[in-house]
């Protein structure tokens, strides 16, 4: 079970006490009047500052630490939900690592080839200790993402959780929340691994592309069947 000491220790994955990490949350949550604010300064940071990038999925022992993705700029959810943890270790905020699969109605073709299916097993997210109360936060669409795909960004008010949208801006569905797999207080290496290798086995054979030119292309062919 969570406590507020190991949800605010750095870990090997979450990375509070790396100076990357460190220099980063101290600038995000700069003039924070209080740890709900800076907790609202730092989830923006991570959603837009680190591009959403599936392709760029690698469960190794270096690849989800959290420093290393925020000197990559880029990375998929469950990284993302990482360096928000991270950082908000950082500047005295508990924070843990949730994960859910959901389906998702608003992939691209390429990557519902590549995943072979469209459940995103073990969906990241992060939880964040604001008062009493354990919130979630979803920093993984960053917000030129969401406009190429027509998907309203999701926003975070340090008071209520932000989980993904049903639907998107016209009406169409988005994501479905379809299996809860709970929290945990470092990024669990060895599920991660085991999950991609199971449910995700051509990825690993697949050359990455561009997410955001892709999202691009599938929005303006639908503005052309408009």
């Amino acid at each position: 079970m969570s406590t507020t000491d190991s949800c605010l220790k750095p870990t090997r994955y979450l990375d509070a006490d790396h100076p990357r990490i460190r220099g980063f949350a101290e600038t995000a949550a700069s003039g924070a009047g209080d740890p709900i604010e800076a907790a609202v300064q730092l989830y923006y940071a991570v959603r837009d500052g680190i591009r959403y990038d599936p392709y760029s999925v690698e469960v190794s022992p270096d690849g989800l630490v959290a420093s290393n993705v925020l000197g990559r700029g880029r990375g998929y959810c469950v990284a993302k939900a990482g360096v928000l943890a991270a950082t908000a270790r950082a500047i005295g905020i508990p924070s843990r690592l949730g994960f859910a699969d959901v389906r998702n109605h608003l992939a691209t073709p390429r990557l519902l080839e590549m995943m072979g299916t469209d459940i995103f097993y073990y969906h990241g997210y992060t939880e964040l200790l604001l008062g009493d109360r354990w919130l979630k936060a979803t920093p993984a669409f960053n917000v030129e993402l969401c406009e190429r795909f027509g998907v309203a960004p999701l926003e975070f008010d340090g008071r209520t959780d932000s989980i993904f949208h049903p639907y998107d801006t016209a009406g169409r569905r988005h994501m479905e929340y379809v299996n809860d797999r709970g929290t945990r207080d470092d990024m669990p290496i060895e599920e991660l691994y085991q999950a991609m290798t199971r449910f995700y086995p051509r990825m690993a054979m697949t050359p990455g592309g561009d997410f955001h030119a892709e999202a691009e292309a599938v929005s303006e062919a639908g503005k052309n069947r408009d």
